[in-house]
């Protein structure tokens, strides 16, 4: 049966979208070996059956994007496996209620693109990533940078109202408080006596932490201006919370929405309250620095 003409310009874009993630997939299966890499093999062998079902209706030869080729890849190469076929995967999405409409004309594609899909999702939840493992550490490490340092700075800024003397406190503190982390978390996991390495855990718990930390008190380097350093400390902090809201909501399926919104109310609430702590300091004390 042919294709109505509203519908071939939908299937081609998919035939394309088949083609070029075939090329995505058996790219990333060959730069790496072990499990990850036949999963990864036989979801692009997935991908090129789904082209060639497509063709079978268009009679065309469709060209992949290099441009989504080089993306992908790379977003793999540096947020990880998972992360980027989840985000890819998660622009098919808009086309499934086109999909639904031509299987009226065309009742076997509806059943062949529901077994291709589930098919699908089951390989990639084959896939195994070191650095999802151990996201719980990374959570650890940057909630408590977060909820901490900015509480802290936001203390000390009206405490101190010196950017230098703030920026050395606050990084004294980070500091200290990575260091006690990463040990706490060492010990932690050690006494679980689970899958994950306690050593890791905790390295990824005290980086994490180090670099929140250093963002947050980047404005107070090349600020002088206490308030306008707060001001900026508090952005960073939304904009690292929304990043990594982000992509552990891609990356775990988990809702965007509903942890951003925690995660940036309790920073946010404990700022504000040693905001408040900060300035009935300094006017009971007395403190003039």
């Amino acid at each position: 049966m042919m294709l109505k003409d509203k519908h071939m310009k939908v299937i081609l874009e998919s035939q394309r979208n088949e083609i070029t993630e075939h090329f995505i997939y058996l790219k990333l299966s060959q730069s790496i070996t072990g499990p990850n890499s036949e999963v990864l093999k036989k979801i692009a062998d997935d991908e090129l059956r789904h082209y060639d079902f497509w063709k079978r209706y268009t009679g065309r030869d469709v060209k992949a994007s290099r441009w989504k080729i080089f993306k992908f890849y790379w977003i793999a190469k540096i947020f990880g496996i998972t992360f980027s076929i989840k985000l890819m995967e998660r622009g098919e999405i808009s086309a499934q209620s086109v999909y639904n409409e031509i299987a009226r004309d065309l009742p076997e594609v509806q059943s062949i693109v529901d077994d291709e899909d589930r098919h699908e999702h089951e390989l990639i939840d084959l896939i195994n990533e070191e650095r999802l493992n151990y996201v719980g550490s990374v959570v650890l490490g940057l909630n408590d940078a977060l909820v901490e340092l900015t509480g802290a700075l936001a203390g000390l800024t009206f405490a101190l109202q010196n950017t230098r003397l703030i920026a050395l406190a606050g990084l004294i503190t980070g500091i200290a408080a990575s260091l006690s982390m990463s040990a706490s978390e060492y010990l932690s996991t050690k006494a679980e006596s689970g899958e994950q390495d306690p050593v890791k855990s905790s390295v990824y718990t005290g980086i994490a932490y180090i670099l929140t930390v250093i963002i947050l008190i980047f404005p107070y380097l090349i600020f002088a201006d206490y308030l306008l350093c707060l001001g900026f400390t508090i952005l960073n902090a939304l904009i690292i919370i929304f990043l990594f809201t982000f992509y552990i909501s891609v990356a775990r399926d988990l809702s965007f929405r509903k942890r951003f919104t925690e995660m940036a109310s309790i920073s946010l609430g404990v700022a504000l309250i040693s905001f408040g702590i900060g300035y009935l300091i300094r006017i009971f004390l007395g403190i003039e620095v």
